[in-house]
């Protein structure tokens, strides 16, 4: 009998997708994702397909479109129907457990009125078992740390960001001081412990959900990490001179740049040592990648483990005068894609360049462990890309993603802009050459990706383009029209019973 196959299953929280040093990134050092795209597959052109956290999570692990998932910020509850690949590895004997967070806000409707997960979006997937849970909310690091003897802040939620006394950056984003805990007993070394104790004790066949905080905010890092980059030795920031000069591009970006939440520092000191730290946690969470693929060689255990490694969204990071997640921008959605399938064999270390997007990995995972993937998911298995080394002749041939940015309790946006609550959306779709935005009620921004990569011309209302923007608005109304929610949609009552048909999207 086969042995079923394990999953390692490693998220980053914000990374961007081209800060890999195997991309050929200027500074940011990862030998060791590097080396596991050399034993498994990279996908250069990986896309989340919603920002914030929850949206882009819930995408992730239901292999829907916010369209269909409707967990539209972070907040905004899961609908309990949805099924994911924990409750779906389930059903053939998986025990799916998770070390860190999914940001999952659970369906009011099946809690209790007293029920603690009513409060936070940062309540657990549905099917996952949780063995060390830490988001905001350190929890079980927090314990370690104590009885070790270190400091703990009166505010737990502080503890990811505490340092000796030094000045505070932007926001309380970075600082120029490392983190009090050293690298061996930080947030992502413990959760990375945790994971290797847990692989080497259990002897069900697993999915281990590895959930990292970093490089997520605060920049505050452990040494070496802390001061592993020079600032001053930094590439520069994709932007217009000004912040009201990249305003004026739209509406609704000049609303966002009114917002210091996501306006980036005019300090070009402070940027750059937010940068720098960035970088820094990157490094620090290639180590400890490392660390986890050294130990599953040592325990015998690399030649039967699916590992992914990806994000659920980037970073700004100045680009464009901004900080965080956010817009229609390549920083805020393009993530690395790593997978190392221990059955491959003559596909391993190749680059595949066309679009994949987050709600391919639901499918892959589950069609990996010969799981049966749901109908109605928007997303398409990677298992044959993994087997044969391309993409089938209908693969898509743009991205898409959704940016939701209503917010129930703050009429800011909708006031600024003239628009009503359910009008604070935009959908995207990027091709390899264009980049068209469409919003509710504002007007469309197009982009010609070929002469102006940087993304700071707006074509849509240039007579030369007006065929190609026309092209592109109905491609994302036809795309938006084949995936539509389809749960019970191929399913028909007969004579005979239920018939359902599976059909590609």
């Amino acid at each position: 009998m086969t042995k079923p196959l394990n999953v390692l299953f490693i998220t980053a929280d914000q990374w961007r997708g081209d800060c890999l040093s195997a991309l050929d990134h200027p500074v940011v050092k990862t030998p060791n994702l590097d080396a596991l795209g050399e034993d498994g597959m990279m996908f250069t052109r990986h896309y989340a397909n919603a920002v914030p956290c929850a949206p882009s999570r819930a995408s992730l692990h239901t292999g829907l479109y916010l369209q269909n998932h409707r967990a539209c910020t972070n907040g905004t509850p899961l609908d309990a129907r949805h099924t994911n690949w924990a409750l779906e590895a389930e059903k053939i004997g998986y025990d799916r457990v998770l070390i860190g967070y999914t940001d999952t806000a659970n369906d009011p409707r099946e809690l209790q009125d007293d029920s603690p997960w009513l409060r936070t979006y940062e309540g657990p997937l549905p099917g996952i078992r949780p063995i060390a849970m830490m988001g905001t909310w350190p929890g079980p690091w927090a314990d370690y740390l104590k009885d070790k003897g270190y400091p703990l802040p009166e505010d737990l939620r502080q503890t990811f960001g505490l340092r000796d006394e030094g000045p505070d950056y932007e926001h309380g984003r970075a600082s120029p001081k490392p983190l009090v805990y050293p690298a061996e007993d930080n947030d992502t070394a413990y959760q990375v412990d945790r994971c290797m104790e847990y692989m080497g004790k259990t002897q069900d066949p697993f999915i281990m959900h590895l959930s990292l905080l970093r490089p997520h905010p605060p920049w505050v890092a452990s040494e070496p990490y802390a001061s592993m980059y020079d600032p001053e030795s930094l590439p520069g920031y994709i932007r217009a001179e000004t912040p009201g000069e990249e305003g004026a591009i739209h509406p609704w970006l000049e609303h966002q740049l009114e917002h210091r939440h996501y306006l980036a520092p005019d300090n070009d000191k402070k940027q750059r040592r937010m940068k720098a730290v960035y970088y820094g946690l990157m490094t620090e969470v290639d180590y400890q990648i490392g660390r986890l693929i050294a130990f599953l060689k040592e325990s015998g255990q690399y030649d039967n483990t699916l590992i992914i490694f990806t994000s659920d969204h980037g970073e700004q990071m100045g680009d464009h005068w901004l900080i965080g997640k956010t817009g229609y921008f390549d920083g805020s959605y393009h993530i690395p894609l790593i997978i190392r399938d221990p059955r491959a064999g003559e596909t391993r270390g190749t680059r595949i360049d066309a679009f994949t997007e987050n709600v391919d990995i639901m499918p892959t995972l589950l069609s990996s462990i010969g799981a049966p993937v749901p109908p109605h998911c928007d997303g398409r298995s990677l298992g044959p890309v993994l087997e044969s080394g391309s993409v089938p002749r209908d693969w898509r041939t743009e991205a898409h993603w959704e940016y939701d940015f209503r917010d129930p309790a703050d009429d800011k946006a909708e006031q600024r802009l003239g628009i009503t609550l359910h009008q604070c959306t935009m959908n995207v779709i990027r091709s390899e050459k264009y980049k068209y935005v469409h919003f509710t009620n504002l007007p469309p921004l197009f982009f010609d990706l070929q002469k102006d990569p940087d993304e700071l011309m707006n074509r849509a209302n240039d007579p030369d383009y007006l065929p190609l923007v026309l092209e592109f608005a109905q491609k994302m109304l036809s795309w938006r029209m084949a995936h539509d929610e389809a749960t019970l949609t191929h399913v028909t009552l007969t004579d005979d019973g239920p018939v359902e048909r599976a059909a590609q999207r």
